[in-house]
Order: structure tokens, then sequence, then C-alpha cells
């Protein structure tokens, strides 16, 4: 049993920044990659940054010089910091997780219940 829950979404303006956490918790065993994707309404959901299990990040091109994901191994959480902020980038964001549990043999794919991101002067 794993859940994963998001925090910090909410309205900022344009220019302005965000921070937004995900904590993991649960029979984790190992964790071996977190990251963010995003959500615009009636649309696919798309990568915005991964973390893998040795350090390496990756990060969609509309967001490379703005976003940094971080994580913490320790703590299992991953944060994503957002600036410079544009409407274009007003979504639910979703917290997803690659991790291996007690309850199963193979690692499986969580998702968190998401945020709402909203970019508005």
């Amino acid at each position: 049993q794993v859940q994963l829950v998001e925090s910090g979404g909410g309205l900022v303006q344009p220019g302005g920044s965000l921070r937004l956490s995900c904590a993991a918790s649960g029979s984790i065993i190992k964790i071996y990659a977190m990251g963010w994707y995003r959500q615009y309404p009636g649309k696919q959901r798309e990568l915005v940054a991964v973390n893998t299990s040795d350090g390496r990040t990756n990060y969609s091109d509309s967001v490379k010089d703005r976003f940094t994901i971080s994580r913490d191994n320790a703590k299992n959480t991953v944060d994503l910091q957002m600036n410079s902020l544009e409407p274009e980038d007003t979504a639910v964001y979703y917290c997803n997780g690659r991790i291996l549990s007690r309850t199963f043999l193979l690692p499986r794919e969580y998702w968190g219940p998401g945020t709402q991101v909203t970019v508005s002067s």
C-alpha cells in the first residue's frame, strides 16, 4: 500500500513562483523514480520533470529553464520549484512514483490526486 500526496498549488501572478511538494508513504522498499506531470482540461497528461534513482533529471522543453525538481531520498519526497510562471503553466499537477513496496513483487506506478496551479493576473 503506497500513497502519494501533493501540496503547494495555488494562484500566482505571471512571473511569480510556486513550490510543489509530494510525499510518498506506505510499505515502501525502494523508489526507482519520482516525477511531476501536468494535465490541461481535455488534454493528455504530460511529463514536466522526472528524477531517477541515480539522481538524474529529465525536463520537458517547455519548463527546462524555469523549473527545478529535487528529491529527498531519506524523506521519500520530491519537490518542484517553479519560477517565471506563465499562464500556459496553468494545469493540475500530479506527482508520480515508480515504487517497489512490500505488497507486490515488482515496482508499480503510483499517482497522487493532483494539485491545481493557476497562473493569472
